[in-house]
């Protein structure tokens, strides 16, 4: 049966990251979230008590469209993190993170100032690991 990999971040999947799916997880379908709910997703407040009912939008749109052992890419608030993640869990989707390699490059002004640049690159997915 073909899955597919839901996801739950604030990016725009790359080229890279696509591939990677379709190859090391057998992923045809990529399915981003509604703009609506990628919105919410992208500003949890900082203010509220609990994630749970903030999230349960996303938790109800993910729930209604995934199938048990779909993948569920959910980067993002940690708190928001943990809480999505535990719920793919216990729904038997198969949460992920995607892997980088960092590259960093320093420049020193004339001035006293550095200015540094990183460059993120896919790795691979990683299943989050259930305890």
């Amino acid at each position: 049966m073909q899955k597919t990999l839901f996801l739950i971040f604030n990016h725009q999947i790359t080229p890279e990251q696509k591939q990677d799916a379709e190859k090391t997880l057998g992923t045809s379908d990529v399915v981003d979230l509604p703009k609506r709910l990628k919105k919410l997703w992208s500003q949890i407040p900082a203010d509220i008590e609990s994630v749970e009912e903030y999230l349960s939008p996303i938790a109800e749109w993910l729930f209604f469209n995934a199938k048990q052992g779909d993948y569920v890419l959910i980067q993002g608030d940690f708190g928001a993190v943990y809480y999505m993640v535990n719920l793919a869990f216990d729904s038997g989707l198969v949460p992920l993170y995607s892997t980088t390699a960092r590259d960093a490059v320093e420049v020193r002004g004339t001035d006293g100032s550095v200015r540094l640049t990183h460059t993120f690159r896919h790795v691979r997915f990683r299943k989050y690991e259930d305890c």
